[in-house]
């Protein structure tokens, strides 16, 4: 499986994949990090987009139209805010990949791009993040044999640098 998971050093904006991942907030109407920059690069008619879609709560996933990026979806997903890992933050990130996994097998979708989810302002431990993270990915690529391959962005060292013990796994 870990033949189909790519880790990259890069903006995940600059991707030509079929979805970006956005590690959005409740609201969906941007933010700081890899929402702000998804948000600024696929242009204002995101903002109009998300704005009817009501929010999203911590764990599931939305999808809109990319807009001005190169990826044509945009997969929206709340991570948890980590208080300590007794929250049930492991779940809810857990959930995360796995909603946004089965989203992008129901749209047939064969290519998709990951940030760190809640890795940045929202304190989730990266080693602990990235171990969910490849888990669920490798559990869905079994269960969703139609998607060809996952892309790990990583806008930091530290987060990749995480990823490659998995690699070959």
């Amino acid at each position: 499986m870990s033949g189909k998971i790519e880790i990259q050093k890069v903006d995940i904006t600059w991707l030509e994949v079929d979805a970006l991942v956005n590690a959005a907030n409740h609201s969906l109407l941007g933010g700081g990090g890899v929402d702000g920059a998804i948000h600024r690069s696929a242009g204002p008619e995101l903002l109009k987009e998300c704005r009817s879609l009501g929010g999203c709560p911590t764990g599931e996933c939305r999808i809109t139209k990319g807009y001005l990026l190169t990826a044509p979806w945009i997969i929206h997903t709340v991570g948890p805010v980590w208080e300590g890992g007794h929250s049930g933050e492991d779940k809810l990130l857990a959930s995360c990949y796995r909603s946004c996994l089965d989203l992008a097998d129901q749209k047939g979708l064969k290519t998709i791009a990951f940030p760190a989810i809640s890795c940045g302002v929202y304190g989730f431990p990266i080693p602990r993040a990235c171990l969910i993270a490849w888990d669920k990915i490798s559990e869905g690529l079994k269960r969703h044999p139609g998607i060809q391959k996952v892309i790990l962005a990583c806008y930091e060292n530290e987060v990749a640098e995480a990823y490659a013990k998995f690699k070959g796994v």
